[in-house]
């Protein structure tokens, strides 16, 4: 019964940053800008924080940002061998008589992925990206599905696709936060891919058509993403900036016009890079904790985190920043690398701001069976 009751329990463990016992009391921080728009969101790239946000978890059309998600189905086909750069795909009449944004490709002239990648990131084309979902799975119907799986598995608990385009539908939809998650997971997954969110021009079938971000035009530190508009969605935009070591991703939808956007996205922006900044306290296998394990070969376990560890604070207060672990005992042997023992959290005046788990760094095996009895006796007896 003690054992029992023993294993349910939760050890806590707290570890303080010694920089908060000597930080100077901080200035307040400056609140988000007032943007027109119906809706935003700021993420700092590297630690995965909304930092600023707007309506951001309502329901919002999100136009031609859904190739988002069309280019990352897209580049996860590439990198897994399913379709290579050079490789001519057929442009159906479903795909030729797209309505919307075109790239103007025609059914009997052959286009290459490469081609429709372009057409459909820098023109914006609906008729490149019904031909790449077409040539990825078969029809526009079934990359859909792959679309609504993937939203999933990235954490897209608000938005759900219809089609490959962004057309309006009414089942058709997403968020301001989750569009911040799939441009941040396009920038992680496929920095080889990235790059072609920058380019301002493209140039196809005779027709050059520019890129409709204009912070590309404007902003020097913008390095992509991708715009949006319908007449019910209104204008809208992804961008993205890096300054040093620091890149903000901004979402902006239902703005009145395409200088809005591209404004109201620059004011987010500089608030960001104007107000915060970014910390890695933990790298990836650094020893964070030592925990007892019981029933093992080793009698103490080192812990830490499988990646490195990013935090996203007002300029100034790193220094109050507190980790907190939480390790569940008792650890039974055996253990094996990157098991989770237990969650890290780091606050900011009271407040979570992150939370990883916290994984073995060694190998633990059984003890041999005296071992193994001595420390069952010490169990039932609390000890």
């Amino acid at each position: 019964m003690a054992y029992a009751m023993k294993s349910a329990l939760l050890s806590i463990l707290f570890f303080f940053s010694p920089l908060a016992l000597a930080a100077p009391p901080q200035p307040l921080l400056p609140p988000a800008p007032n943007l027109f728009a119906k809706g935003y969101a700021l993420l700092a790239y590297n630690s995965g924080q909304i930092i600023a946000q707007e309506r951001a978890d309502q329901r919002i059309e999100p136009a031609s940002l859904t190739k988002l998600m069309t280019a990352y189905l897209s580049f996860t086909a590439l990198k897994q061998g399913r379709i290579t750069l050079q490789q001519t795909l057929p442009v159906s009449e479903h795909a030729w008589r797209a309505e919307g944004s075109r790239m103007f490709i025609q059914p009997n002239k052959p286009v290459t992925v490469d081609e429709l990648l372009h057409g459909m990131i820098v023109q914006s084309g609906n008729d490149a990206a019904i031909a790449l979902a077409e040539g990825i799975a078969g029809s526009e119907d079934a990359f859909v599905a792959l679309m609504n799986r993937e939203a999933q598995r990235l954490g897209m608990v608000n938005t759900h696709f219809m089609n490959a385009t962004g057309l309006p539908h009414p089942r058709h939809y997403s968020t301001p936060h989750d569009l911040a998650l799939l441009a941040r997971a396009i920038i992680r997954d496929f920095p080889e891919f990235y790059p072609l969110y920058s380019i301002k021009e493209y140039r196809y079938n005779n027709i050059s058509q520019a890129n409709r971000n204009r912070l590309l035009w404007q902003d020097p530190y913008v390095d992509g993403m991708k715009t949006g508009h319908t007449e019910a969605a209104g204008y809208c935009l992804v961008s993205s900036a890096k300054r040093g070591q620091t890149r903000f991703i901004s979402v902006v939808v239902g703005a009145d016009s395409d200088h809005l956007r591209a404004s109201e996205s620059q004011k987010l922006l500089n608030y960001g890079f104007q107000y915060f900044e970014t910390y890695r306290p933990y790298a990836k296998n650094q020893v964070i904790a030592s925990l007892p394990v019981w029933k093992g070969s080793e009698h103490v376990l080192k812990a830490g985190l499988a990646d490195d560890l990013f935090v996203t604070v007002p300029r100034g207060q790193y220094g109050q920043i507190a980790a907190t672990l939480v390790s569940r005992q008792p650890l039974l042997a055996p253990l094996s690398i990157g098991q989770t023992v237990g969650t890290l959290r780091i606050s900011l005046d009271g407040k979570i701001i992150a939370e990883h788990d916290l994984v073995a760094l060694d190998n633990v095996s059984v003890a041999n069976m005296f071992g193994r009895a001595w420390d069952n006796l010490r169990l039932m007896v609390g000890k």
